[in-house]
């Protein structure tokens, strides 16, 4: 990349902070590194690709996840890096499916991580072409590579039971011990391997193994299994296949068969990079791939407080019914935080300030909220709700105003955007109001409704407390005041009675009564699971509380996704699933300001 010496203001505000992987992709570019590369217009081998033109993808990245659960905020960083940095450098990034275990694999997922990519603002089209793959479209590639490894002598078919094949492995302090069945001719080993393809053998019995060395220094390089025997029916492929590629050796083929050049992944995988080369040199010597071959790069995943993003832990929540489902608002997957109310511009720009480096470290869950409320902000549009009703009546209304009169009011749908219009509702007689807005006693600093205390009902009156009726328990059950007349907001000499407090309302006569669930962080600890502790047993009572509000009548017609700031609490969005004009139902996404300390 190159940039003018004296960038303009406009050119400084768009340009992205620099990390290690801008780094790479920027000398990679500089040194023409893949400039050569050609493209076969699909994946394939090195012939298919040296029979294409010159590749017009400057540079070539993918998403590769497992279909086997929903995507969570982890994977959403994932997305936002690859499918980022690919647009940024006029390159594309494939979406693909690692979809190499039967056992675990659903179609259903398949669609609910294309539906999360599309949702974040992304896709796999690059120059008309649609880049959306599965590595089981490849198998008759990797069984050939596998086949190029076992006549180079690079592999060989190991009948070990697996606890042998474990005890053989040695340790950090004890090289492994080789296999008696290492030292196969290439052609027993080609003929077992077939008979492994064949159905011939039963789940378990053999194992196709890398043959590298039993005392490399990385436990990763002791004869890793590359294929295993699997007789399960295979989401895609149905039962044309009984033995399937293990990842580590599926996942460099896939990426070079894609002509891949930036690998990019998370660090737990960098120990595993010596065999992902291994393999790829090798490959490349055999003819079966073209040079040069993808370069892997890892990046510290997310690790967000009062946050599991393990699979089979979110799983037992589901199944234990701590949660209702992978899209329950709580849940930290890309559907549950979509329907918590969660935006995409919100979770790209999050991804963007946290950035990628090489070194694990725990973001606050504030963070992300930060970066949900600078987006919603701009956008939302205001609205008056009480959450927890407490009745106020006017006792004087009907001599100054008339009785039964309704006062029209108004107010802007969002503060700082004229242009988008306003609200309109009306104050009468009685009004709803916070039951926190009323003490009998008034605490330091308390500037709301008390006994001769006087406040604006915001964007109608002055009122003045005079008191209020508590029923047989002494609870507070109705607020008393009186109006204080020619103080209507935005009329001549409103301001002339000077009040510290204002307070929301809504009308007793047309408010709309609706269902609002408060949602609240799932977890008490910043890590629940820290030093093998079991989760559920920080799990917060208080994440949901469902109540009955009241709000102003316009939120009736407010669209399921539609996000609202409520005026004083925070924001929230109606329900996708349940929300309707005759059930409204509304999540809360964020307070205003953070709740939490860690």
């Amino acid at each position: 990349m190159t940039h003018s010496s004296s960038p303009s203001k406009d050119q400084n505000q768009s340009l992205k902070p620099s990390n290690f992987l801008r780094q790479i992709i920027e000398h990679d570019l500089s040194a023409g590194t893949y400039a050569t590369r050609r493209w076969g217009g699909t994946p394939g081998d090195a012939d298919h690709h040296n029979r294409g033109a010159t590749d017009t993808a400057r540079v070539r990245l993918r998403f590769p996840p497992e279909p086997n659960g929903y995507l969570h905020i982890g994977h959403a960083k994932s997305i936002c890096i690859n499918f980022g940095l690919a647009k940024e450098y006029g390159g594309v990034c494939h979406m693909r499916f690692d979809d190499t275990n039967p056992e675990k694999e659903d179609a259903e997922y398949v669609d609910s991580i294309l539906d999360a990519v599309q949702w974040l603002g992304f896709d796999w089209q690059f120059n008309n072409t649609n880049h959306l793959y599965q590595a089981s479209d490849y198998f008759e590639y990797m069984y050939k590579a596998a086949v190029i490894l076992i006549e180079s002598g690079n592999a060989y078919v190991d009948e070990q039971s697996a606890q042998e094949i474990k005890d053989n492995r040695g340790d950090f302090s004890r090289p492994g011990t080789n296999s008696p069945f290492r030292s196969r001719s290439v052609q027993e080993n080609l003929n077992r391997f077939q008979e492994m393809r064949d159905g011939k053998l039963s789940d378990a019995s053999a194992v196709l193994r890398a043959k590298i060395d039993m005392a490399h220094p990385n436990i990763n390089m002791r004869d890793p299994a590359i294929y295993r025997i699997r007789h399960a029916t295979h989401h895609h492929t149905g039962d044309k296949w009984c033995i399937y590629p293990m990842y580590t050796f599926a996942h460099p083929i896939e990426d070079a068969l894609e002509q891949i050049t930036h690998s990019i992944c998370t660090l737990e995988f960098e120990d595993q990079r010596p065999f992902y080369d291994w393999l790829l040199e090798r490959l490349t010597q055999g003819k079966m791939l073209q040079s040069p071959p993808p370069r892997q790069y890892e990046f510290a995943r997310l690790n967000l407080t009062y946050v599991l993003t393990s699979k089979r832990k979110l799983r037992q929540l589901i199944e234990e019914h701590y949660v209702t489902g992978w899209d329950d608002p709580r849940m930290p997957t890309i559907v549950g935080l979509r329907r918590r109310g969660y935006t995409p511009e919100s979770l790209r720009l999050f991804a963007e300030r946290i950035g990628v480096s090489k070194s694990d470290s725990w973001i606050d869950y504030s963070t992300l909220e930060i970066a949900l409320r600078d987006d919603l902000d701009p956008k939302a549009s205001r609205a008056s709700v009480v959450l927890d009703p407490l009745r106020l009546s006017i006792t004087n209304w009907d001599e100054i105003m008339g009785a039964g009169h309704l006062e029209p009011c108004k107010a802007p749908v969002h503060p700082h955007l004229p242009e988008r219009g306003l609200r309109h509702f009306n104050l009468g007689s009685q009004v709803w109001i916070e039951r926190a807005d009323y003490q009998e006693v008034p605490a330091k600093g308390f500037f709301r409704l008390f006994p001769g205390n006087k406040v604006r009902l915001k964007y109608g009156y002055v009122i003045e407390c005079t008191g209020a009726h508590k029923n047989a328990s002494a609870e507070v059950v109705e607020v008393l005041a009186r109006l204080i007349p020619d103080t209507k907001s935005g009329t001549p000499g409103s301001d002339s009675v000077k009040v510290k407090g204002v307070i929301t309302w809504v009308g007793v006569q047309e408010a709309a009564s609706i269902e609002v669930r408060l949602y609240d962080r799932l977890f008490t600890e910043a890590q629940p699971d820290a030093g093998g502790r079991d989760p559920i047993t920080t799990l917060n009572p208080n994440s949901l509380k469902v109540i009955t509000a009241y709000a102003e009548p316009s939120i009736l017609t407010s669209a399921a996704d539609e996000r609202f700031q409520f005026e004083r609490h925070g924001y929230f969005v109606a329900d996708r699933v349940d929300h309707s004009s005759t059930n409204p139902v509304f999540n809360k996404i964020t307070g205003l300001k953070d709740q939490w300390t860690s």
